[in-house]
């Protein structure tokens, strides 16, 4: 069983960086935005089994729930203990568990069979998917628990040194869709000049620059 786990902060704390280009309403939609495009595309994915999103927002919560996905809600402890907490809680033994950051919102199923493909059949290791920054926007451990979690700046870089230190092989897997992650201003740009998934968030973002969004 392979399991899609997502991680999503509390609503007022959630792309903070980006509050230079969005006012608190239009920041919060966005989130939420992201996220149920995110689950679509994982919703459409051959391959996943299971669609979790673990946060301590209710509001999040509930949207997840709509669109499909469980639910794990629980005080914030930290975007990498959360993610090990939802491991624990998912995955039997064997299984396989995708996390992605849910501010890829441009991910294509297509992108995401492709990284489920390099590891099937293969000998037990992680996948990457690299973002343009350093970042890691997915990270697929085949099976569950090879690696701790090591999200964070320059993530891409730690997880492949969390790999090496436990004899695990990592192989990073470049994406196009998963490249651009929403976190700083200017990434909303380059994700507009791309094409891809995101429709939701695509929408959301042309009508704020157009001024035809509701904050």
């Amino acid at each position: 069983m392979t399991t899609a786990l997502i991680p999503v902060k509390n609503l007022e704390d959630s792309k903070s960086r980006l509050l230079s280009r969005l006012p608190d309403g239009l920041r919060r939609r966005l989130t939420l935005a992201m996220l149920e495009d995110l689950i679509e595309a994982l919703t459409a994915t051959p391959g996943i089994d299971r669609i979790a999103v673990t946060t301590p927002d209710e509001t999040v919560a509930s949207h997840a729930r709509a669109a499909g996905a469980e639910v794990l809600l629980r005080p914030e402890p930290g975007l990498n203990a959360a993610l090990e907490d939802g491991r624990e809680r998912l995955c039997e033994e064997g299984d396989d568990l995708l996390i992605v950051l849910g501010d890829v919102a441009g991910a294509l199923a297509s992108d995401f069979a492709r990284l489920l493909e390099a590891a099937e059949n293969e000998a037990p290791g992680v996948w990457l998917a690299p973002s343009a920054d350093g970042g890691t926007s997915a990270l697929l451990h085949h099976p569950a628990g090879l690696i701790p979690c090591r999200f964070g700046p320059d993530s891409a870089k730690r997880h492949g040194e969390a790999a090496a230190d436990a004899g695990v092989p990592l192989h990073e897997l470049a994406l196009p869709s998963l490249a651009i992650d929403l976190d700083q201003p200017e990434d909303l740009d380059d994700f507009l000049e791309t094409e891809g998934g995101g429709a939701r968030t695509r929408t959301l973002l042309r009508e704020a620059a157009d001024g035809d969004a509701d904050v």
